[in-house]
């Protein structure tokens, strides 16, 4: 495929893997399961090795399918580059496992998917502080840093509450500081949203979620936008700064937190991811309509005390949501009113699957207190504005009306 012009979204995904020789002439790349690579020059094992040359070493460190995938992303979010992992909790977790250092400190968005919150809690057990904070106002942000801040971690939309952070002043303090900038695309994913026009230095996506769409493989991508400034982070070990200053961050991402923590997505998965992946603007923008619709029809349910989407007017950062991302997302959740067991409407329901994953193309739907964010606890559960009665809905890709009176016929019953 020649390079000529510039393609949309869509385009470029799809002939993404034709950019660069391909085996045989495939439109897809091919699934590598080998995870050793040998070399007929002994030296050029080594140049690999050193860095001195592109190739591949070991499974655990790269793969062309996997490579290939990383490129897609790379493409998707904007950025310099992508490493991809075993998950999406994988790819955070080597930002902290490859960055921190005891004595550092990170201000994080209070409003996090439960396993985030979990492993922030590992890490302040290892000598990490963590602060967090309301992000949905910088103050907040602002207030939190520390002279040893290192990072800043946010979710673009949260899950379950849909609390939308201030993302673009929130990068715009980072900047002014010098602090890394951590935005989690995984609610939005880079067709509504490139975290890189917001200046964050890096972008998390579970391509578990919407990116792979099927609920058919795990994996998780973490991409360097280009935008920091790696010379001002003060945790980069000698031996990593060889190679070009904008490289220093991903590089020690790869060695510390790819290579020696060993969370790699292996080929079969990236294929499939790479696979759904070729269709996420179309999925969006059927999810997406469907999620404004369905979150309408609740708001206007007697039944229904609370319906929480960025697309609604009542919510309170529609006008941040509005500025920045293409659509507000497949993601909404809503309270019943009191005496409605959710347990019970939950069961009436015939085509929503109650399910714990995000970003398919079906229906799911969840009650979030007693499942996901169980763990937490109810103290913790009150601070994040969860109640006992929350139900989260991760929309697919029903016929509305189909989907609509799927909700309608089990809020009746009740």
């Amino acid at each position: 495929m020649t390079e000529k012009k510039s393609y949309g979204f869509t385009t470029t995904i799809l002939h993404n893997d034709r950019r660069k020789n391909i085996e045989h002439g495939s439109l897809h790349k091919p699934v590598h399961t080998s995870v050793a690579f040998g070399y007929k020059d002994a030296r050029q094992l080594a140049s690999v090795f050193q860095g001195k040359e592109p190739g591949f070493r070991y499974g655990r460190q790269g793969n062309p399918t996997v490579s290939a995938l990383e490129d897609k992303i790379n493409n998707m979010e904007q950025g310099v580059a992508t490493l991809c992992f075993a998950t999406g909790m994988a790819a955070i977790g080597a930002v902290f496992q490859g960055l921190l250092r005891a004595g550092d400190h990170v201000v994080s968005t209070s409003f996090l998917f439960g396993n985030t919150n979990s492993l922030w809690q590992t890490v302040a057990g290892q000598g990490v502080a963590v602060d967090f904070v309301d992000a949905t106002d910088v103050n907040n942000v602002e207030a939190a840093l520390q002279p040893h801040t290192r990072i800043v971690f946010v979710e673009t939309i949260a899950n379950p509450r849909t609390q939308v952070a201030d993302l673009k002043r929130i990068g715009e303090l980072c900047k002014a500081r010098g602090i890394l900038y951590i935005v989690d695309n995984t609610m939005t994913t880079p067709y509504l949203f490139v975290p890189k026009a917001v200046g964050a230095g890096l972008v998390v996506n579970s391509l578990t979620k919407s990116i792979g769409g099927h609920g058919a493989a795990l994996g998780g991508a973490l991409t360097d936008t280009g935008e920091y400034d790696w010379g001002r982070f003060p945790n980069i070990y000698e031996n990593y700064k060889k190679a070009a200053p904008a490289q220093w961050g991903i590089t020690q991402i790869r060695a510390k937190g790819l290579r020696d923590f060993g969370a790699s997505l292996g080929p079969e998965a990236a294929h499939h991811i790479a696979l759904g992946a070729e269709t996420l603007a179309l999925r969006m923008e059927r999810t997406c309509a469907n999620a404004k619709a369905l979150a309408e029809m609740l708001e206007a349910d007697d039944r229904v005390a609370a319906v929480y989407y960025p697309g609604l007017e009542s919510h309170p950062q529609h006008a941040i949501a509005s500025s920045l991302f293409r659509a507000a997302g497949s993601l909404l959740s809503f309270e019943l009113k009191d005496g409605i067991d959710c347990f019970d409407f939950l069961n009436r329901l015939k085509l929503a699957v109650p399910a714990s994953n995000l970003g398919d193309t079906r229906t799911l739907i969840i009650p979030v207190a007693h499942t996901i964010f169980y763990e937490m606890g109810a103290e913790r559960r009150a601070s994040m504005g969860i109640a006992e009665s929350l139900i989260r809905v991760s929309v697919g890709i029903e016929d509305t009306e189909d989907l609509l009176g799927d909700f309608r016929e089990a809020l009746a019953a009740c």
